[in-house]
């Protein structure tokens, strides 16, 4: 299954940013939430266990979210999260290590379309996994931004552009607004150079530029007025102010300006 190793590539591609930080590094904060990067890390490394464990154990999953979701609905995640992953900065990043690289074979060999359990709806093998995947890079973008790093993009990212395609009306429903008849026309350009085309065109309706920033503004690690994304129509216009790629209840992407490269 290619999307478990495009997993693997996401994750090797922010170690490499975090291999060697100095031990204070650990601790400043990102432009996401005050997050700092053992935040990110810990975050990260608790729900791909959660993830691995759906798969190899659904039953013990199943107990752990049954004792979880009351307290996360209560008081959210980073508590709990906290208090389960113990290892801080370097041990950190080593334990997360050895997990992604343990469980990426085992994901590879699934069948896609098998089915997992998961703290909402269950999913397909190849759904849980490129979630994995896009949050990985998603909460990737405010380590690369801290450190005042570019990060190295590919083609793998299109699993988070389909991703962003597939939630066009969970972005509205989870917003309480009507899901419009149509999904805008999306003309993309891959970091290969090549040209994806999501949608049918209706003259109206129209998103075009990178598929990297479309992926951005789906995972609102960046609001669509600092992108390079070109947008005509009303629906693609309001599609771009609540678009979210991720499960959980409503989220607002940050304001024009607040998520940027440090420099």
């Amino acid at each position: 299954m290619q999307q478990a190793h495009d997993f693997l590539e996401e994750c090797e591609t922010l170690n490499a940013v975090l291999t060697g930080l100095e031990p204070g590094g650990w601790t400043r904060p990102t432009q996401f939430k005050g997050w700092t990067l053992n935040d990110v890390l810990v975050h990260l490394h608790f729900w791909n266990g959660m993830a691995d464990q759906s798969l190899q154990d659904p039953a013990g999953f199943q107990q752990n979210m049954a004792r979880m979701l009351p307290r996360m609905q209560a008081e959210g995640m980073r508590g709990m999260e906290n208090e389960a992953i113990a290892e801080r900065g370097e041990d950190l990043r080593r334990a997360w290590e050895n997990l992604y690289r343990n469980m990426t074979p085992r994901w590879a060999a699934q069948d896609p379309k098998a089915r997992v359990q998961w703290a909402g709806p269950d999913m397909s093998v190849r759904s849980s996994i490129t979630a994995r995947q896009m949050e990985t890079w998603a909460h990737g973008q405010e380590v690369f931004d801290l450190l005042g790093e570019t990060r190295p993009e590919s083609d793998r990212i299109k699993n988070i552009v389909v991703l962003g395609v597939n939630t066009f009306g969970w972005s509205y429903k989870v917003h309480g607004r009507a899901v419009p008849e149509q999904m805008p026309c999306l003309e993309l350009t891959a970091p290969s150079g090549a040209l994806w085309t999501f949608g049918e065109a209706d003259g109206v309706n129209r998103i075009a530029g990178s598929a990297v920033a479309f992926a951005q503004v789906m995972a609102q690690t960046r609001n669509v007025a600092d992108t390079d994304l070109r947008v005509t129509g009303l629906v693609a216009t309001e599609w771009m102010t609540i678009a979210q790629c991720f499960a959980g209840g409503p989220e607002t992407p940050p304001p024009p300006g607040a998520r940027h490269r440090v420099t």
